[in-house]
């Protein structure tokens, strides 16, 4: 009995993390809900995104004589004010101009999706210090349960790539509940930083 208890538990696990790793992915990704195509689309998308950030990184400076003057010309090319804005598809709140008031709002981009109890965070924002420490004790204090954090810096800009599960109990039923209240935080955050 306890060796089926076990190998259910076992299932029962690994079918939350393939929902997780189904809803990080774009749908065209993962179009079957089968194990093996939800696990060879993660590859795929995981090999695309690397080579999305291997092409995002910043270009040689190249330098070329003036016509007419001995000194060189520094030309530097530059991809973006905002590092890793393509990675987000349709942020719940956005630094970036548009047309939505709660997106004027944002001291961040958040882009938050959900597969059932299971929700993954897309989180750019301006580096502070011990924000990460902040950001994950203020996420567990609203009843969401940390799956995996993945972070990437750039410059003075940081990408939080959160995976949470929404316990029983929590008020953060939505995208948006979850996205405002992961504004909220980082408001909070940039406040308490600016005071120091």
């Amino acid at each position: 009995m306890t060796h089926i208890a076990v190998e259910r538990n076992r299932r029962k696990q690994m079918n939350e993390y393939l929902a997780v790793l189904r809803s990080l992915m774009p749908p065209s990704y993962a179009q079957r809900g089968d194990q093996a195509s939800i696990v060879g689309g993660a590859i795929n998308y995981l090999k695309e995104l690397e080579h999305h950030l291997q092409s995002m990184e910043p270009s040689p400076v190249k330098t070329t004589a003036g016509a007419g003057d001995d000194q060189s010309k520094t030309i530097a090319t530059t991809t973006s004010s905002r590092p890793f804005s393509d990675f987000f598809a349709f942020p719940q709140y956005s630094s970036r101009p548009s047309s939505s008031a709660a997106a004027a709002e944002g001291t961040a981009e958040i882009e938050v999706t959900m597969v059932e109890s299971h929700a993954s965070l897309k989180i750019l924002v301006k580096k502070r210090p011990r924000q990460l420490l902040k950001l994950v004790a203020s996420i567990q204090s609203l009843r969401l349960t940390l799956l995996h954090l993945n972070v990437t810096t750039r410059d003075n800009f940081v990408l939080y790539s959160i995976s949470v599960k929404v316990e029983e109990g929590s008020q953060l039923n939505t995208v948006e509940d979850i996205a405002a209240a992961v504004n909220q935080i980082l408001r909070r955050i940039e406040e308490e930083s600016s005071f120091s």
